[in-house]
């Protein structure tokens, strides 16, 4: 039979290689299925890594499905790093979108007149509290009941979800709007702005300010080096009176502001309201962009690239090859599945025993 055997040291190259190998095992995965199904593989390969990248707007459009992403992934690896699992940064977005959403109707007169650039830096602030606030919600359970961070953090997704429903459907349903469960469009003033030609907005570029600051935290700054001591040794973090405590806090705190802001960019940019599906779950593949990325912020920015890539290529898969809405899942759980394997024999050996 066969058995892992550690590996006595395994390569550091391999290791930051992983990723690269997970995406092409993810490819090679996706050419058998689409010969499975029936389908042209080359033809499908090319929806997903080539197409995106022969146009400007092909360019812009991964931009703008790259900003939800990285933004909550950057968040997530901060926590991950410090061994505090959050996986509700899905909800965290969704609550984010909400708060900015309300803040934005209650100062939207429709004449084009109550917005502007500090309305917008305003809304934004309000979706990264909104984030922090539902984030923040954990830490406490965590902090003061000794919570399954992973459990509630997951729970409150829902709660989120249908927080959301609930309004859409009541106090922020657009009156004009037909009956529909959608609040009003927001006024262009409201509006994030945008590179002309496409739909490219300001939020891409936050997004890789925060993945900048992520690093200079990291590498540059002392918080960040208790943050990555708490998550290794987590004795020999408190033997040096690191508070874990204050670790889960500003992670939590961190994590959800960011993801709340990815869900205030969302309504403020391609959205332009609100909807009872915010996200297609960005923050749930945000977590696997983290993991792809090395829970390393200029590792995130590539494998946030690649997740959006998956996106484009899932909805162009559908439109021309007439693939089910379920393809970009399931390249994502490949790709995780790819890289947990590759990680598996990096640090192990198979052997045979008889």
């Amino acid at each position: 039979m066969l058995e892992l055997i550690a590996r006595a040291e395994p390569s550091r190259r391999m290791v930051w290689l992983s990723p690269l190998m997970a995406v092409a095992l993810t490819a090679l995965c996706g050419f058998f299925m689409f010969m499975a199904v029936g389908k042209p593989p080359l033809e499908g390969l090319a929806a997903f890594f080539v197409e995106p990248l022969a146009s400007r707007h092909g360019w812009a459009e991964i931009g703008v499905k790259m900003a939800p992403l990285l933004l909550c992934a950057v968040g997530l690896a901060l926590c991950f790093r410090a061994n505090i699992f959050n996986i509700g940064a899905e909800g965290q977005l969704v609550v984010g979108a909400v708060v900015a959403g309300a803040f934005i109707l209650q100062f939207d007169d429709g004449t084009g007149g109550g917005g502007g650039p500090l309305m917008i830096a305003l809304a934004l602030l309000a979706g990264a509290l909104g984030g922090a606030a539902w984030a923040a919600l954990v830490a406490w359970l965590r902090d003061r009941y000794h919570a399954n961070e992973i459990l509630v953090s997951l729970m409150l997704v829902y709660v989120a979800q249908l927080l959301l429903s609930y309004l859409v459907h009541g106090v922020m349903r657009d009156p004009d709007g037909f009956g529909f469960p959608q609040s009003r469009l927001f006024d262009d003033s409201f509006l994030l702005p945008v590179w002309p030609g496409t739909r490219l907005h300001l939020g891409f570029g936050l997004a890789l300010a925060a993945a900048l600051a992520s690093w200079l935290l990291l590498s540059r700054l002392f918080a960040g080096y208790r943050l990555t001591v708490g998550g290794l040794a987590p004795l020999a973090a408190r033997y040096a009176g690191f508070s874990s405590r204050r670790a889960l806090w500003g992670c939590m705190l961190g994590s959800g502001a960011l993801a709340g802001v990815a869900g205030a960019c969302e309504i403020m940019g391609p959205i332009g309201q609100l909807t009872p599906s915010v996200s297609p779950g960005y923050g749930f593949a945000a977590i696997i962009v983290a993991f792809v990325g090395r829970l390393h912020p200029i590792g995130v920015v590539f494998a946030s690239f690649v997740m959006a890539l998956f996106y484009i290529g899932g909805e162009l898969s559908q439109t021309r090859l007439g693939m089910p809405s379920a393809i970009t899942g399931i390249f994502q759980g490949i790709l995780l599945f790819s890289l947990l394997a590759c990680d598996v024999l990096i640090h192990q050996r198979l052997r045979w025993r008889r």
